[in-house]
Formats: structure tokens, C-alpha cells, sequence
């Protein structure tokens, strides 16, 4: 059952609304080529990204039923966002029409948990490639003068073939923060990120793209960010996985958690003021140059 809420005027998004998982509105964004995307209004939560071919890009766990987080990222992840369907203006207009606006503002028990005056804009849209864009707007509205900070993170959850033949370029040579380590800086060695083991590690510092390849699917999902410096790179592997209740035992198999952050030096806002961050996803056909993936081409391409 969906009810579709038609353009009220020339600038006016297009969606539908829907009962999800546990009777929870969800939003459902199609383009004209067939690729979608679902957004719970429960956190705020993106939980399917397909493509024209109606594959499902994102991870999302057999076990994830109460659309709840893997860990601790943050009350705006336990809240119901509400639809804004007259935000301000965007400082990059969206030509698709596949689009929708979400505001998140602090509740009474909300500012007793954290005493700050805030409103969390977000949103989520459709690229006509089928591209899937996320702009989050974060404006201090405390009265008392005070500032604030925080840290952010875009929880973005891969589905993959197999995670030990996937590769991460465009995080070589960095530093990063081993969370296994106590969050110990290291300096990244390898020509790209594979993995054989569990992975929990924030790059520092990093480039506006970044791609992962899937050698089996023959496909490179790549990231596209601005306002968000790191990268974190996630996957809890067997022993840590069967830990995880709302994780499958062998669904690690199966997903790789890259995030675009701005964790290592906290975003900090005076009253009146508003930051800005941005996330594009987009997949290409990965090429093979004997046997192998080429991802410079994706890298160093637009």
C-alpha cells in the first residue's frame, strides 16, 4: 500500500509513502530509468539503493529488523525525522525530480541528553544516472549563545559478492586511526585495501573519491564526498560477527562498510551558523586488464 504524493509546484519533489518493516513510513524515490531508493523515517535510515537492473546496492542484515544501528552512532539514529516539503534553498539545485526532504529538530528529552538547539537537514535524492546523493545540513539554533560540536558520519553499508576479493583505492598511503589498536596511527602501506581479516580503521585526510571494486560482480560502487575528510572502512569478520545480534553469522561474507566521516577534529558551529556535508554515490562497470580490475580509470576519471 503507497499513497504518491504528486509536484505542488515546478520545484516540488516526487515520492511515495509507504508501510515498511514494523508498519514504519518509508519513503520510496524511483527515476525515470527504473534505479529506487527507500528512506525510513526512523533514523533517517537509507535502507535500499538499485539500480536500473533493480540490484540491491546497500547491505542490509536478515537480522535488521528493528532498523536499529549495529553500535552507538547517535540519537539522530533513534529519532522520527519528519518530511519538509518547503526547505530552504539548496545552494546546488536538483534537476531529477526524484527527490526528498527530511528535517530533524531536538525533542525535551532529546536537549537533556544533549543541551543544544539544533536542526538537522536531509536530503535524499536520485541522480539521473540513478546516482544516489545525500546533502546534510546541520544548523546551530541555540538562543543562549553557546556553540557546539560534533562528529558525523554517513553509515553506508556495501552489498558485495565476497569481501575477500574486493579492493578500496584511493585510500593508499594515508594515515589512519586502527580502532583494533586503540585507535593507533598507522601509515597505510598496501596499493589498495583488501581484506582478510576484521577491519575497523579511520583514514585520515582523504581524497573526494574513493572507489570500491568488486571483482566478481564486475562492478565499481564509487564515493564522492565533500565537507568530510575521513573515511572510515568496516567489517566485523566471523568471530565479531556472531557477537552482533542483529547480525547474520555469515552476512560479514557479504558487505563492507566504507564511510565518508568527519570524525578526527569535531565540526564545531556558532549560533547562526550551518555546516554542509555531501554524499554521492554512483556504480560503474568495472574494465579488466589481464584478469585484473583498473580502477585508476575510475580513480583519476570525472
Amino acid at each position: 500500500m503507497s499513497n504518491e504524493k504528486a509536484p505542488s509546484s515546478a520545484s516540488s519533489s516526487s515520492y511515495e509513502l509507504s508501510k515498511g518493516i514494523n508498519g514504519l513510513d518509508k519513503v520510496i524515490l524511483r527515476d525515470a530509468r527504473g534505479s529506487s531508493a527507500e528512506v525510513y523515517l526512523y533514523g533517517a535510515h537509507v535502507t535500499s539503493w538499485k539500480n536500473d537492473h533493480a540490484e540491491e546496492l546497500l547491505f542490509l542484515s536478515s537480522k535488521f529488523s528493528n532498523l536499529g544501528p549495529l553500535d552507538s552512532h547517535g540519537f539522530a539514529r533513534n529519532q522520527f525525522w519528519t518530511i519538509d516539503d518547503s526547505p530552504p534553498p539548496f545552494p546546488t539545485s536538483t534537476s531529477n525530480k526524484a527527490f526528498v526532504d527530511l528535517i530533524l529538530k531536538p525533542s525535551e528529552d532529546d536537549i537533556k541528553i544533549w543541551p543544544h538547539s539544533f536542526e538537522f537537514r536531509l536530503r535524499v535524492a536520485l541522480g539521473p544516472g540513478g546516482d544516489l546523493l545525500m546533502t546534510s545540513r546541520i544548523r546551530n539554533t541555540n538562543i543562549d549563545g553557546k556553540p557546539f560540536s560534533f562528529t558525523f558520519a554517513y553509515h553506508t553499508y556495501f552489498s558485495v559478492s565476497d569481501i575477500s576479493e574486493v579492493r578500496v583505492e584511493g585510500l593508499e598511503t594515508l594515515d589512519y586511526l586502527d580502532n583494533l589498536q586503540k585507535r593507533e596511527r598507522f601509515t597505510e602501506q598496501g596499493d589498495a585495501l583488501t581484506f582478510e581479516s576484521e577491519f575497523d580503521r579511520i583514514y585520515l585526510s582523504t581524497p573526494t573519491k574513493i572507489a570500491i571494486l568488486d571483482h566478481e560482480k564486475k562492478r565499481t560502487i564509487v564515493l564522492r564526498k565533500d565537507g568530510l575528510p575521513d573515511a572510515v572502512v568496516w567489517n566485523p569478520w566471523d568471530k565479531k560477527a556472531k557477537a552482533i545480534s542483529d547480525f547474520g553469522d555469515d552476512e560479514y561474507k557479504y558487505m563492507l562498510c566504507v564511510e565518508a566521516a568527519a570524525i578526527e577534529k569535531p565540526i564545531t558551529l556558532k549560533p547562526g551558523e550551518e555546516w554542509k556535508g555531501r554524499l554521492e554515490l554512483s556504480t560503474v562497470s568495472s574494465s579488466y586488464c589481464s584478469g585484473q580490475l583498473d580502477p585508476k580509470r575510475v580513480i583519476q576519471g570525472s
